[in-house]
């Protein structure tokens, strides 16, 4: 079978006749005497696209042979034409070619390996083998691009035994047979089955997203050319959606956001402290009272424990405190010294449509019942 790929990556129609269709798990399994279609492997999805105009669903290579998964069947020994989902196609070259580019440039100047690459439908990852400084990580992305503008040409070549013992290239596992080279001059030599592009120019643009600690070295999530674009676009959008609601400039959302946050954080603190003082005196009017059931508006779930513990230690017994308003269900928190509360909070949950639990003298949850079920409930509950 003649690999159209290979040599041609920006071929994306072409004829072929039709050797072996057998019936497989997934569809129909398709040999063809030649294929313009990319089989998985390298870290490279397979291409998708249309032969004989049924649709291709998966490509794999299997013992020598490139087999095309179809949802039909198709003659053996008839022609067919062949052809490749492009952008599909060119996204994963621009992505490979990306790749190849950062982790030569990494492996040049600082060292790393390449020891793990996947290709994603949202981002691609490369794992390296030695820490990078997030300064470092920004220079591996100036270098990147500065090379993807500089549009140097991609050269594959296929040297014979004698010319690869004297080449240095990246390879992670000791080869056989013949190998396929794929050089980005100034940046990566590296064994490698991929499509690629011609030039570093249509690469287009990288852009590096996140880089973090992985086992002795970095996972780096990158995208590259239109997908770069596009993240970015979003990026764009989302900052301007902030810049119109704070009424801040595009570049200075960030600082806007740092003083809406100080805001928050001294609104919060003084809620705490006013919460404090009403809870207070809440809990004194429960003084000596025993078992007590307490409703409290428009507290969230940590402002209904700190009212449980303040009235728990003022009414000597086990106290329920809810908010919420009937329709939308109840919050609660329930508290006794030294009590067993499973039996109680079991019995609640399965009468009142609640869910939750906690130790033994202390429980939150919530329910969907009203205020006057609750109450009901707990004249009628007994231990």
């Amino acid at each position: 079978m003649e690999k159209l790929y290979e040599a041609q990556p920006y071929l994306t129609h072409f004829s072929a006749v039709v050797q072996s269709c057998t019936q497989g798990k997934k569809g129909w399994d398709i040999c063809l005497d030649q294929t313009a279609f990319y089989p998985e492997g390298g870290g490279q999805p397979y291409d998708t696209g249309t032969l004989g105009g049924l649709k291709v669903l998966e490509v794999h290579q299997r013992e020598g042979h490139v087999v095309h998964t179809c949802q039909a069947p198709l003659e053996v020994g008839s022609q067919v034409e062949g052809s490749i989902d492009w952008p599909r196609r060119f996204d994963l070259m621009q992505h490979h070619s990306g790749e190849h580019i950062v982790s030569g440039i990494a492996h040049r100047r600082f060292g790393c390996d390449n020891v793990g690459f996947h290709m994603g439908n949202d981002v691609i990852t490369i794992d390296l083998n030695v820490e990078l400084t997030a300064e470092q990580v920004a220079q591996l992305e100036a270098e990147a691009n500065q090379y993807i503008w500089e549009d140097h040409p991609i050269a594959i070549t296929y040297p014979t035994p004698e010319e690869l013992e004297h080449l240095d290239y990246r390879s992670k596992k000791a080869l056989t047979g013949q190998v396929r080279i794929v050089s980005f001059p100034g940046a990566d030599t590296c064994a490698c089955c991929g499509t690629h592009v011609s030039s570093s120019g249509q690469v287009g643009l990288v852009k590096l997203l996140s880089c973090q600690k992985f086992r002795e070295g970095v996972r780096i999530e990158l995208v590259c050319g239109k997908r770069a674009l596009d993240y970015l676009s979003q990026v764009w959008e989302q900052n301007h959606q902030v810049s119109n609601l704070l009424s801040a400039k595009t570049m200075q959302t960030g600082a806007a956001v740092r003083r809406l946050l100080e805001e928050n954080a001294a609104l919060k603190s003084r809620i705490l402290t006013m919460e404090e003082r009403q809870f207070a005196d809440l809990a004194q009017r429960y003084t000596g009272a025993g078992n007590v059931v307490v409703f409290e508006p428009g507290l969230s779930p940590d402002s209904l424990r700190r009212l449980c513990g303040a009235v728990q230690a003022a009414c000597g017994g086990r106290c329920a405190c809810f908010s919420g308003e009937d329709g939308s269900g109840y919050q609660y928190a329930i508290g006794q010294p030294g009590g067993n509360l499973r039996p109680l909070v079991k019995s609640l949950n399965q009468t009142l449509q609640g869910r939750g639990g906690g130790k033994p003298d202390f429980v939150q949850g919530s329910l969907a019942a009203k205020q006057e079920e609750i109450q009901a409930f707990f004249r009628q509950y007994t231990e």
